[in-house]
């Protein structure tokens, strides 16, 4: 760095070997340092983001709302202020089609930047009412959007990222036929999710269902079919055929206990008109390895929900801990053998072997153990180029809980960041004149600031915070659980029909486009008037 740089700027951060693109610490003179926090950002231990008051994050997120409506106008009514082919702009790159990458997607500014979409899948996926598809409640097209359709303007590619090069801002990608590339970034955005934890669990991978994608609910909810034909054959012995029709869950979080409710629904309502000679033999056997239910959730809610499966007469038990699964047992830390003829692996999440990399090869992931650590504006600690967000990533001062409400949240903070030209390689972001390119280096900043040493102090770029509106689950016989916050704050918690009521609206409402919305509803009324599709293709 330079000599005359390192005198002014306490928080700037450079790299020799970057062309000044990442960051590292420049430590002012003691006799300047009154001197430079008048113009200069804060240095980093001495700047505490101010937390906003749950009216003031209100505030603000209407005031992002506003502008994201006027940047979907300006999409939809002056295509040729946004077109992807026009003038040459930094590169924006998302790994991920989830839901942080989505609404990245939906919000970023594409006359701004070219946004490239780099996933194994070309769709989104609303991955609370997979459980509900499933049980054939919903069709699987119902509750998934393209990604192309979520922003006209973006590119896509159908490959999977293997391995980012943040020195050279480039990365490694290998698409389903096996062809490998390098794809060049200004900045990327990794927003992979997280994979299936088996916690080593032998048996697991091979035996076992899961629940992550619209693969995974279409061979779900083949094999339920299949065992009831399987079941029908003649000569089985009782005993077998009791086990054929044992349906057991591991997981006794919102994924587990809501597939369990949705089954609970198939059968009572189709399973038990098509299949009248075997429904009496059926079993659905929830195992949780905690001692209780839906552990996010309010503990008297906890009890109803409880409650609720048993009523619908789901086996529950709990501190039940798998240590083993083979053809036809599930076995338990106690001793239990369950036999079993469709088991559903619904207990956590696992890490990825992209962030895994990240972890094991940046400096300053040494704490990580799972996810990524982020700072307080979503940059992966280490670099100035890197975004993480959703269920890979982890902040180690105000860590959050691995769902969908967040990661999107996370998403559309990023995209606004991006938009609102923000020096994101100053150690904190400050907010840039808009002849100026935000990917300029932190010296450039200093230098840019001293020109400017009469006018404003500069506006630094708000942290995430993330606005909690609280939880629901469905458990069964049309009821659900809901905890309902406004922000930091509990308003409520409902039980039974009125949060049956309150789930499908929040599902309905949450739907990412107009046709989901109308597709789901329709597929309620579909299945209430003339039942689930059995059919096996």
């Amino acid at each position: 760095a330079r000599s005359g740089a390192k005198q002014r700027a306490m928080v700037v951060r450079m790299s020799s070997d970057r062309d000044e693109k990442e960051a590292v610490a420049v430590k002012a003179p003691e006799k300047e340092k009154k001197k430079a926090t008048k113009t200069t950002v804060p240095a980093p231990l001495e700047y505490q983001p101010k937390k906003e008051s749950f009216p003031e994050l209100i505030w603000s997120r209407t005031m992002d709302t506003v502008e994201d409506v006027k940047l979907h106008l300006s999409r939809k009514y002056s295509p040729e202020k946004v077109s992807q082919t026009s003038g040459e702009r930094p590169r924006v790159v998302v790994l991920g089609c989830g839901w942080g990458g989505h609404a990245l997607v939906k919000t970023i500014d594409t006359a701004k930047y070219q946004v490239l979409v780099i996933s194994p899948r070309n769709y989104f996926l609303f991955t609370p009412m997979l459980a509900s598809s499933a049980a054939g409640t919903v069709e699987f097209r119902s509750i998934c959007e393209p990604i192309r359709a979520s922003n006209p303007y973006i590119d896509y590619i159908e490959a999977t990222c293997t391995d980012i090069d943040h020195e050279s801002r480039s990365i490694q990608c290998v698409n389903p036929n096996g062809d490998e590339f390098t794809i060049d970034y200004s900045y990327i955005v990794v927003a992979v999710g997280a994979d299936t934890n088996t916690f080593g669990v032998p048996g697991v991978q091979q035996y076992c269902h899961f629940l992550k994608d619209i693969d995974d609910a279409r061979g779900l909810r083949r094999s339920i079919i299949d065992q009831f034909e399987r079941a029908n054959t003649p000569g089985l012995s009782k005993e077998e055929r009791a086990r054929l029709l044992t349906f057991v869950i591991v997981g006794g979080g919102p994924t587990g206990t809501e597939f369990a409710a949705e089954l609970s629904d198939f059968l009572k309502e189709d399973i038990q008109v098509h299949y009248k000679k075997l429904i009496g033999e059926v079993t659905v056997k929830l195992l949780s390895s905690g001692d209780s239910l839906l552990g996010q959730f309010d503990s008297a809610l906890r009890d109803d929900a409880l409650k609720s499966l048993q009523k619908n007469k789901i086996d529950v038990t709990l501190n039940a801990r798998v240590v083993g699964v083979n053809e036809t047992e599930i076995k338990l830390r106690n001793g239990d053998v369950v036999e079993y003829g469709v088991a559903v692996w619904a207990a956590g999440n696992g890490t990825r072997s992209l962030v895994r990399k990240m972890i094991d090869t940046i400096p300053d992931q040494s704490g990580g153990a799972s996810q990524v650590l982020v700072d307080s504006w979503l940059r992966v600690k280490g670099t100035t180029s890197v975004f993480a967000l959703g269920d890979c990533a982890v902040s180690d001062k105000d860590p959050l809980p691995a769902t969908g409400q967040v990661a999107a949240q996370q998403g559309s903070y990023v995209a606004r960041l991006l938009n609102r030209n923000v020096c994101l390689a100053c150690e904190i972001p400050v907010e840039l004149p808009s002849n100026i390119r935000n990917d300029i280096s932190p010296e450039e900043y200093a230098d840019l600031q001293q020109s400017m040493k009469n006018k404003n102090k500069p506006q630094l770029a708000k942290p995430f915070q993330f606005l909690s509106l609280g939880i629901i689950a469905y458990v069964g016989g049309k009821e659900a659980v809901a905890d309902v916050d406004a922000g930091d704050v509990q308003v409520g918690a409902l039980s039974g029909r009125l949060a049956f009521f309150l789930w499908r609206s929040v599902y309905l409402t949450k739907q990412v486009s107009t046709r989901n919305r109308i597709l789901v509803l329709q597929d309620w009324i579909k299945t209430r008037l003339f039942g689930r599709d059995i059919s096996v293709f």
